[in-house]
């Protein structure tokens, strides 16, 4: 149940810049994007912190912001429009070959 609560968390690491980037606006701050932002960043560490009671926290960790990493990274590029290079892919694949090979060296 552990990595299951760390892909969640990992998955809820997404929402808080996306929430940022969408919660600043020429007009000033807009508060339910903000707002979303906070919900995710709370969720995404109660559930993280949950993940550690069976996860090393180095792994756990890792795991953690390598999933909110390469998540934000789809999220920019189909949200976005940022730029979808093929170094940017390659190096965000050596990411998620990093999150893969820690599943399955970990004891849990």
């Amino acid at each position: 149940m552990a990595w299951t609560y760390l892909i969640i968390a990992g998955i809820f690491e997404w929402g808080w810049p996306v929430g940022l980037k969408l919660g600043l606006a020429e007009s000033g701050l807009r508060w339910g994007w903000i707002g979303f932002s906070a919900v995710c960043m709370v969720a995404s560490g109660a559930l993280l912190l949950m993940a550690q009671k069976d996860i090393p926290m180095g792994t756990a960790y890792a795991v953690w912001t390598g999933i909110g990493a390469v998540g934000t990274f789809v999220l920019g590029l189909l949200l976005f429009g940022e730029p979808a290079t093929l170094a940017r892919f390659f190096f965000v694949g050596l990411i998620l070959i990093g999150i893969i090979g820690l599943k399955f060296v970990s004891a849990h």
